[in-house]
Parts: C-alpha cells; structure tokens; sequence
C-alpha cells in the first residue's frame, strides 16, 4: 500500500455494451466472460450486461445465450436497451430495428430471460410504453427511461408507473430547456428516480457532471457505457445495427452524427469524480452503493486497490468481513 492507494468496494457497472472486440448482443458465453474480466481488471466487479437493440429474434437468442452466466454469478443481470426506443433520440440504435413494445413481446423476453433481466430502457411516449413499464414493474424488471423525445408530463407518468431509473442523463433525450424541462428536468427533480452517468469527460461537460451531482444527491449512478471497442485499437466496430468509428478512444457513428457509447471503465469515472473534488464516500456510493440498491443487491464484500496517481487496479484480499 502507498499513500496513493485507495481501498474501495468494487466498482458496480448496470449499463454496459461489452470489451476486447465482444459485443454482449452478439458474443458467446465464453467471449463475454472475457469482456467481464477485462472490466474486472478494473475494479468492476459487478456487472448487468446490456444488449442493445437487435431483431426480436437476436435478442431472444441474446437473453438465452447470457442467461446462465447470470445464474453462475459471473454477470448480476442482463438489461436490454433497445429496441423500444424514440427514432429521434436513438444514437446508435439503427432507425429500422426500433418499435413500439406490445404486451406479447414484452412477455416474449422475459420468458427468455428466465428471471435473469434486471432493467429495461424504454422510451414513455410510444404507444403501449405506459403499459410495458406496469408489466415489467411487476416482473421485477428496474424501468429506465431513455434513447426518448418525451415530455416531461409523460416521463412522470412513466414514473407514476414504476419506472426508477434514467438512462445515461443528458444523453438520448432533449436538453434541458427552462420551458420546456424534458425528460432531464424529471432526473434532476424526481427522488424517485436513480440517474446514470457516464463520466468519461465526453458525454458530459465536467460542469453538467457537477450539475447532475449537486441535483441528484445520492441518486447518481456511475456507469460506462462501454462498447466492444473498449480495451482495444482505434478502428471500425459495430453496435445496435450501425457502424462506429472510434477515433482517440471515442466512438462515434460512423456518419458523425452521435456519440455511440463509450470506452471507458467505471474506475474511469470514479477517477474523474475524485479529481473535481467530490467526497471521496459520494464517489464510492456512486459507483457501487448506489448501483447496487437499485438491484436490490446486498453490499458487496468485494474491495479493489485504486492507486489514483497511475489508476492502476488490483483486488484487496485482506478484508474482513
């Protein structure tokens, strides 16, 4: 131990795409049980595995695929973003792959996940959305809203229904406006609402971070993002039906047009929150605590060494219980 290590509990990641060239939609088991590890060296040691938009078919095959390392402890959940998401706020989710949620598929995913899904982002306003949001409620399933055009009449009656959490704040949905709040202004205000974050230093302005920090208090989730390209070489990839360039580590659709998702780490984030200044036990709830109480998760006896002035990471053995 130095001076510059931290002794934290594992970092908790409920939104992630996958690593080393493996894309949770589409690897096998054993592919993703690699993209686990990598983010595993750095500190997350629980994981939901996002599967982003796909044909009904590819999803299905997806939560059937993922499902058993979810009940072998390697993965805490599976979380599907996608495919009921706005068009116009759909960042990398191809246009053509998004409906409206019907009843039967809703029922169609979590027959496949076989109680393994643990969140679902959904936009409020398509059609039988409200609906979606009361009946994954009640299967258990944490609703968040995103990748939405809503109002913000409608992201509270979609909370009103059960929805608890918003999908990466900022991003996927209208800015904030002082007429016309949006889905943002019900992040910032509900209480009842967990709000992600993904703190790479691209998708949020270090201002708009501090922002969400001091509205949400001890609502804020820290969360990645990260795409297959994470842990790899600049160059092409492909996520949720489109194609990204990842330039210096930033992935981008190929057309410019959005950011599409990120490569980073939860560490990456948590770093960042301690170099703004942020308490040191706020940085460690958004990373982990809080991520977990949304699972309804009990506290990890996981510990991770955190040397800040390198971001090195290496487990800690020598906790008590």
């Amino acid at each position: 131990m130095t001076a510059h290590d931290l002794v934290v509990p594992g970092f908790v990641d409920v939104h992630v795409h996958g690593a080393l060239g493996h894309d949770f939609a589409t690897c096998s088991a054993d592919d993703a049980r690699a993209a686990v590890a990598h983010h595993a060296g750095r500190g997350t040691t629980t994981m939901v595995a996002s599967i982003a938009t796909g044909t009904p078919d590819a999803t299905v095959a997806a939560l059937r695929r993922l499902g058993p390392l979810v009940d072998e402890g390697v993965l805490a959940g599976l979380h599907l973003e996608g495919p009921w998401l706005s068009p116009a706020r759909r960042g990398a989710h191809a246009a053509e792959l998004l409906h409206a949620p019907t009843p039967a598929e809703v029922d169609t995913y979590l027959d496949a996940a076989a109680g393994t899904l643990r969140i679902v982002t959904l936009a409020p306003e398509l059609p039988g959305a409200l609906d979606a949001v009361a009946r994954l409620t009640a299967a258990g399933v944490v609703v968040a809203i995103g990748h939405t055009d809503a109002d913000a009449e409608t992201v509270s009656r979609a909370v009103d229904a059960g929805a608890r959490l918003v999908t990466h704040v900022f991003n996927g949905m209208p800015p904030l406006h002082h007429r016309a709040p949006g889905p943002v202004g019900v992040a910032l205000t509900d209480p009842r609402l967990h709000v992600e974050a993904i703190v790479d230093g691209h998708h949020l302005d270090d201002v708009t971070v501090d922002l969400v920090r001091r509205s949400t208090g001890s609502r804020m989730v820290l969360v990645s993002d990260a795409m297959a390209a994470t842990g790899c070489d600049d160059g092409r990839y492909r996520i949720a039906g489109s194609d990204v360039v990842v330039s210096d580590g930033v992935a981008i659709l190929a057309d410019g047009s959005s950011l599409a998702g990120s490569t980073s780490t939860v560490l990456d984030g948590f770093l960042r929150l301690l170099a703004a200044g942020t308490p040191l036990d706020e940085a460690v709830d958004a990373s982990s605590g809080r991520a977990l109480a949304l699972l309804g998760l009990p506290a990890s006896p996981d510990r991770v060494v955190v040397d800040t002035t390198t971001g090195r990471v290496r487990p800690h053995t020598e906790v008590s219980a």
